[in-house]
C-alpha cells in the first residue's frame, strides 16, 4: 500500500428527488470517518447542474483526506462499517478512489 497522505475522490450519482436521503446517509457515514484513526477531513460537493454531462450522472463528488491508504483501508474494513454498508435501503452509484498529490 501507499505510504503518506492520499485523497479520496469519490463522485456519487443520487436520483432526482433522493438528494434528501442521499445526505443524511452521507451524514451517518461522515460520523464514523470522522471517528477513525488517520481521517483528517472531508467535504461534500454538490454538482452545478448547467447541462455538464458528468454533472448530469453524478449529483455529487465526495472528497476525504486521509493520512494514508491504510488508514482508509482499515477504516472501511471494520464489522462496523460494513454492517452500515448493509443497511442501506439503496447503493448510490460511486466509484471511490484513493490519489496522491502528484503537482501543486
Amino acid at each position: 500500500m501507499t505510504t503518506g497522505p492520499v485523497t479520496l475522490i469519490n463522485p456519487i450519482a443520487v436520483e432526482a428527488g433522493r438528494e434528501a436521503a442521499f445526505l443524511a446517509d452521507w451524514e451517518r457515514v461522515a460520523a464514523y470517518m470522522r471517528r477513525q484513526p488517520g481521517f483528517v477531513s472531508t467535504r461534500l460537493h454538490r454538482a452545478i447542474r448547467d447541462g455538464a454531462d458528468f454533472a448530469a450522472d453524478f449529483a455529487f463528488v465526495n472528497v476525504a483526506e486521509w493520512a494514508s491508504a491504510e488508514a482508509y483501508a482499515d477504516a472501511v474494513s471494520t464489522p462496523e462499517f460494513k454492517a452500515m454498508a448493509r443497511e442501506r435501503p439503496w447503493r448510490w452509484p460511486s466509484h471511490p478512489a484513493l490519489y496522491r498529490v502528484v503537482a501543486d
